[in-house]
């Protein structure tokens, strides 16, 4: 088995957990946990996040190379577009996922886009903080578990701002 195919394999298997024990801990939270959430949860992300995120990051790594010597402006602009990646349609999908494997599909709507756009302006500050670190001081290996489990987290608080928003 070629490194390549290693590293893809460890990453569906980190994307398969890591996002299911996200949600899990958001589900549980809420006293929402289903299996059928727990299963549909860990499949999109060891088969859907785990592909599109380190696809995501590789195309960064072409336009934007993660340097030490990279100018600061550089290294925010990782951030930026590492954030502008995650936006209130990819939350409004993440919410789509969510209500169709807990069962609620009547709970799919155009209302979600507002909602999502909601929960990512609250939390900028600190999304482009942790994507900073992640796009400039994570090694190109371990960047989607870092970003991934900081996705977990950030399940957790859009389960949670699903709720009080």
């Amino acid at each position: 088995m070629d490194l390549t195919r290693s590293t893809q394999l460890r990453n569906h298997l980190r994307g398969f957990l890591i996002y299911a024990a996200g949600d899990t801990a958001a589900a549980l939270l809420l006293h929402e946990f289903s299996w059928g959430r727990l299963l549909g949860m860990a499949l999109v992300g060891g088969l859907l996040y785990s592909w599109e995120v380190p696809a995501y990051f590789r195309w960064l790594d072409q336009r934007i190379p993660a340097s030490a010597s990279a100018s600061l402006s550089a290294k925010w602009m990782r951030a930026a577009l590492s954030l502008a990646y995650f936006n209130p349609l990819w939350i409004a999908r993440h919410y789509v996922f969510l209500r169709f494997f807990s069962g609620q599909p009547e709970q799919i709507t155009w209302d979600l886009v507002p909602l999502a756009t909601r929960s990512f302006v609250l939390n900028i500050p600190v999304s482009l903080v942790v994507n900073y670190y992640i796009q400039n001081r994570v090694s190109a290996e371990w960047r989607f578990v870092v970003s991934a489990v900081f996705s977990g987290v950030m399940a957790v608080y859009y389960a949670l701002s699903a709720a009080w928003l």
